[in-house]
């Protein structure tokens, strides 16, 4: 896997790291279900005071927490405070409300002087976390929050271009107390996924990641029955009615898409406009995109950070060429980018046909594909035109109608008037080919527990 830190601001490697050896990779498994054995039956208050210590040093740390951030992927650094403190913030949600969410469920029965009946949620066991570089901690939170407070522990195999991201929140968890193979650290070689799912003390895989991967790896735990989420890829829709305040729009257009280099499975990366204000949109949002400053990312001043690593902005400008040789239109914006650094020139595509293998792709990074809607109905047409359906939204002042509109986009999540909102009190997860389960709220602790059946039942009842 090369686990090495390479700078993306300056191609420097600062650091590699050899991958795991089977044997560690058995150690680990064997760790991780023997502290599954006595942390299961840990009190919700043990486990929520684990979880509150970690997100208190985070916060006390937070400058070290971030500048790792930046140094690993490149993310700009009022960014990487950011993700620190949103972690935090999800460590929290589980302390303040892991034990009601798995509450004990009593269900209506017929009868209850024959029998009563009940759902309790028990946790499953050891979880693989496979994890991807541009949000190296909050995907971490999101999976090892919410099941760490539900009684299971992780094995996570990080990206293998953040490998210190992966490892400095090992130590975060170990310093504010959880026990020994709670929460595991491997730079797991390809390879030992499916030996880890294999093995029986592990129940399941959660993964977020390219599609290619997802497949592979939900094909492997398929095989050996055990359960996987997947959050992939997306192509969100930016649908833009034609009484949507445009000033607004266009600002929250620029952020959505270009927000940690437009490195997010949930960046605004087609632009659907309403034929009335398309032209309109496109001035606003041409000059927006111009003003955007590239640069190093620990300069405050700067507002477009690099790509994770040279490779990805070399499949970004591939893409951009795909689309070019189809028959579509691309407008470079702005400054001309730093030669210095994995940077892409902020990019605008007009005139995607349908016949146009880029207009059902995803590109990562800042590349804005325009799209021109016959009115709100052809909107939502087109955006469902895609084989994505992780987030999306939609801006009009009418937002009761944007409401409605909502109800009959397919994706996992819709916002009116605003990009998307990654919080720690909302469900996150898509459909279709953006993959399958959810993370974070009650919906992601309970993703792997054992939904019980308890049934006291008066012995005389009848069959």
């Amino acid at each position: 896997m090369a686990y090495a830190t390479t700078n993306p601001y300056t191609g420097e490697v600062i650091k590699t790291f050899p991958d795991a050896t089977d044997a560690e990779v058995a150690d680990a498994i064997a760790r991780a279900h023997n502290t599954f054995t006595t942390w299961r039956n840990v009190s919700f208050a043990q486990r929520g005071e684990i979880l509150q210590n970690a997100a208190n040093l985070l916060r006390k740390q937070k400058d070290e927490f971030a500048r790792l951030l930046t140094l690993e992927m490149g993310k700009l650094y009022s960014e990487a405070l950011a993700e620190v403190e949103l972690s935090a913030q999800i460590f929290e949600y589980y302390v303040k409300n892991a034990e009601k969410l798995l509450a004990p469920e009593n269900l209506p029965v017929a009868n209850p002087q024959e029998a009563t009946a009940k759902i309790v949620h028990e946790p499953l066991g050891v979880l693989l976390a496979i994890e991807p570089w541009n949000f190296p901690y909050y995907q971490i939170a999101r999976i090892i929050a919410p099941q760490l407070s539900a009684g299971n522990t992780i094995l996570l195999k990080h990206a293998s271009n953040v490998p210190q991201s992966a490892a400095r929140f090992e130590k975060l968890m170990h310093d504010a107390g959880l026990p020994d193979g709670g929460f595991i650290n491997l730079y797991a070689a390809r390879h030992h996924i499916e030996q880890i799912l294999n093995d029986p003390r592990v129940q399941g895989v959660a993964l977020t990641g390219s599609e290619g991967a997802g497949a592979i790896v939900a094909a492997q735990a398929a095989k050996a029955l055990k359960k996987s989420t997947l959050e992939l890829g997306g192509a969100d829709a930016f649908i833009v009615l034609a009484d949507a305040d445009l000033d607004k729009t266009v600002k929250w257009a620029v952020f959505g898409r270009h927000w940690n280099g437009g490195q997010v499975c949930v960046s605004s990366k087609r632009m659907i406009i309403v034929d009335d204000v398309y032209d309109a949109f496109l001035e606003r949002y041409t000059a927006g995109v111009a003003a955007l400053k590239a640069g190093d990312p620990l300069d405050p001043a700067t507002t477009l950070a690099p790509l994770s690593s040279q490779q990805a902005a070399d499949e970004v400008k591939e893409k951009i060429q795909l689309a070019v040789s189809h028959g579509a239109q691309a407008l470079e914006v702005g400054p001309k980018v730093p030669t210095q650094g994995a940077f892409v020139q902020p990019t605008i595509l007009t005139g995607v046909a349908p016949d146009n293998p880029a207009y059902y792709m995803e590109f990562f990074g800042p590349v804005s594909m325009i799209l021109r809607a016959k009115d709100d109905e052809d909107a939502v047409r087109i955006a469902n035109d895609s084989p994505f359906g992780l987030g999306g939204s939609i801006f009009t002042r009418d937002t009761a109608r944007g409401a409605e509109l909502a109800t009959k986009v397919s994706t996992g999540m819709v916002y009116i008037n605003h990009p998307t909102r990654v919080k720690a009190d909302l469900p996150f997860g898509g459909v279709r080919r953006s993959g399958y389960g959810r993370e974070l709220t009650g919906l992601g602790i309970k993703e792997f527990v054992n939904h019980k059946l308890i049934s006291v039942v008066d012995i005389d009842a009848e069959f």
